[in-house]
């Protein structure tokens, strides 16, 4: 339904300025205003939280979360386009206390906080293409992170986020990163089904762009000989759950990000074996425990200056909102490699 009614409002106004003779201006400026709005809100958003974690003191690094709910560049399903707000439920849910398992506390605004959404459906309805809205989600990144000590852990969305996420961190820092890229699909395609922003295509982007110097995916299950010629041409490190037990004692022992400007997690709760995950967009079997998530995380050593939690498909989890839980508690564990 979400990619139908992003497509329709992209439609009619098009009808709009070719039909009935609107002029071209009017659209455009009206879809300035609607952008320079949304970017305003995430500035003062950010700007406020930022003021306040400097006032506090004592913090070299704050997690601040941003949504980005996106799923039309899904291949098969959009519910991705409604997490945030459910992750976010639950992790305030109170069904569990706000401390994380290394033992930081999460209503501290020096370790979370939250500078709201991308409005990305409303920017769409005003005829918005991909082009500019992957620019528009790229200089929301910017903001949180102009706000010293603030670094973006977002929330998706489907995997194609990513793209314009890590682009941020990376012109924002001012060179590549090491990114550890947790999933069932190593969303490398040149451009699936025709779409270079696609879900599938996000980390080719990345490559291309030269925003990462290495890229290790863990957690792969389902690669098509594409995704295996992609790897190799970009020197990705590919690390399949046919091999993970072979693989594990390295896995949960990472180093990452010495002599670039650090480490990117991107985590598509897909790479969780669906017993754990069955709220997601694409189900396969065979996938890594939560435990080895989380050892993998907790474990790594590097400076994380960012990550994303992605592919979280609320309209396809339990009725008691399992998956939410389990996407709402990783985004409490990478809380702690983040801020410090």
């Amino acid at each position: 339904m979400w990619k139908i009614i992003g497509k329709r409002g992209v439609h009619h106004l098009h009808k709009l300025n070719t039909a009935a003779n609107v002029p071209a201006s009017i659209i455009e400026n009206g879809q300035k205003r609607v952008i320079d709005a949304s970017l305003t809100l995430i500035r003062e958003r950010a700007k406020l939280k930022g003021e306040l974690v400097r006032a506090l003191g004592g913090a070299v690094a704050s997690t601040s979360l941003l949504g980005v709910p996106l799923g039309h560049n899904s291949s098969f399903l959009q519910g991705p386009a409604f997490a945030p707000p459910r992750i976010r439920e639950a992790i305030w849910c109170g069904s569990t206390n706000s401390t994380t398992e290394v033992g930081k506390e999460l209503k501290d605004p020096r370790v979370l906080t939250d500078v709201g959404d991308v409005p990305v459906q409303e920017i769409r309805d005003c005829g918005v293409d991909d082009d500019r809205l992957m620019k528009i989600i790229s200089d929301s990144v910017k903001l949180v992170m102009e706000q010293d000590p603030l670094r973006p852990l977002v929330l998706g969305g489907d995997h194609s986020i990513s793209y314009p996420v890590v682009r941020a961190v990376s012109e924002k820092l001012g060179g590549p990163v090491d990114i550890l890229h947790l999933d069932a699909h190593p969303d490398i395609y040149h451009s699936f089904e025709g779409n270079k922003y696609s879900h599938a295509s996000s980390f080719a982007r990345i490559m291309e762009g030269g925003y990462a110097r290495r890229l290790l995916q863990v957690g792969i299950r389902s690669i098509t000989s594409e995704g295996r010629e992609q790897g190799k041409r970009f020197g990705v490190e590919q690390y399949e759950m046919r091999t993970f037990s072979r693989d594990r004692h390295a896995l949960e022992n990472l180093k990452l990000g010495e002599g670039v400007k650090g480490v990117y997690i991107s985590l598509d709760i897909d790479c969780l074996d669906p017993a754990f995950a069955p709220g997601v967009s694409h189900i396969e079997p065979g996938g890594l425990s939560f435990r080895d998530v989380l050892n993998i995380i907790h474990n790594l050593q590097g400076d994380v200056v960012g990550a994303d939690v992605v592919e979280f498909n609320p309209q396809r989890d339990t009725v008691d909102g399992m998956t939410a839980m389990v996407a709402a508690k990783l985004v409490r564990e990478l809380t702690c490699k983040i801020s410090r």
